[in-house]
């Protein structure tokens, strides 16, 4: 069956293109620092992004799971959403690799965290009861919503008057800021140090890069080594993720475009409720009862979403076009109410 895949924008495939651009590359082994496809790429985001260095890694969890590590020592804290990434979803790598213990502050409907709690949070320094509070971490997109930019300055404004560093996770950084209608760089300056990830609505089949000061990156650089994740010739996969940067950053808008799409479709349909667009991201909600049916019946339409749970996260991407994009509406159209 030809699935239209709405469970996320992970599983992009590589165009064409994209896989034509990863041959024929100058290589080298990147865990001497020696292969230039790697090192144009981590030059070339860095400076496009505004910071002094970058490390090319696996992903987006190994990327954050760096950072941590790079800000923080065993003992240390870093203050994270309830229901962030880094938190939640990237098997507690930090207290388990790096004897970092996660603060989790409740997040606000827009992904925000209340500053006046990140306030609170912060340990009194010098006090051996504690934990050593050391970092801010934000996620931009979260769950597709973009973070305001006055409260990045805000956040960042505020946690270094604390003596905090402060992360992002940008796994859809760029996504943030196409909807943002403004340059990504625009979002990373408020930020010390800033994760990306190219095989997410850019289309990569693989790799993150970790952005920050040069001392931060190098002992980034070593704990990659440390977790197993040094490259060798990896400027196949640099070179694709370049592409990704000349040729599907722009591209998002469309699937932006198709998310309201979809949200207004489902929106005249009776029996759901929907939330978003947020970015590509759109969540609906069948009525009480419901979600087993509605799974099958995607299911039988060649429609793929996540099974269960309480709504579906739908996620418009690269491998879904306008033809797909009406297919996904037609199935939700002729799901009996």
């Amino acid at each position: 069956m030809n699935w239209i895949d709405l469970r996320s924008d992970t599983i992009t495939r590589p165009t064409a293109t994209m896989l034509a651009a990863g041959t024929n590359v100058p290589v080298g082994d990147d865990v001497f620092g020696e292969d230039p496809s790697v090192n144009a790429l981590q030059e070339r985001l860095a400076d496009e992004l505004g910071f002094a260095a970058g490390l090319f890694v696996a992903s987006g969890t190994q990327s954050n799971l760096l950072a941590l590590i790079a800000h923080c020592e065993r003992g240390d804290e870093y203050l994270v959403g309830s229901e962030a990434h880094t938190f939640k979803f990237e098997g507690g790598g930090a207290a388990v690799l790096g004897s970092i213990q996660p603060q989790p502050i409740p997040q606000s409907p827009d992904g925000t965290l209340p500053l006046d709690l990140v306030a609170k949070a912060v340990k009194p320094i010098g006090d051996p009861h504690f934990a050593r509070s050391k970092l801010l971490a934000l996620e931009n997109t979260w769950g597709g919503r973009v973070l305001p930019r006055s409260y990045l300055a805000e956040a960042r404004a505020l946690a270094h008057s604390k003596g905090l560093a402060i992360h992002l996770d940008g796994a859809r950084l760029f996504n943030a800021a196409v909807a943002d209608g403004v340059h990504a760089r625009e979002i990373a300056r408020h930020f010390d140090s800033v994760s990306v990830c190219f095989s997410k609505g850019l289309g990569a089949p693989i790799g993150s890069m970790l952005l920050g000061d040069e001392a931060l990156i190098a002992k980034a650089r070593r704990w990659r080594k440390v977790v197993g994740g040094g490259w060798r010739q990896a400027g196949g996969l640099a070179a694709m993720a370049n592409h990704a940067l000349d040729h599907h950053v722009a591209r998002l808008a469309d699937d932006h475009r198709r998310a309201r799409e979809l949200a207004d479709a489902l929106r005249e349909l009776p029996g759901f409720s929907v939330e978003g667009p947020h970015t590509c991201m759109v969540f609906v909600t069948p009525a009480a009862g419901r979600m087993p049916a509605l799974d099958a019946h995607l299911a039988a339409q060649g429609i793929r979403v996540f099974p269960g749970g309480a709504s579906k996260r739908l996620v418009l991407h690269l491998d879904i076009d306008d033809a797909g994009l009406q297919r996904a509406i037609a199935a939700f159209r002729s799901f009996p109410g």
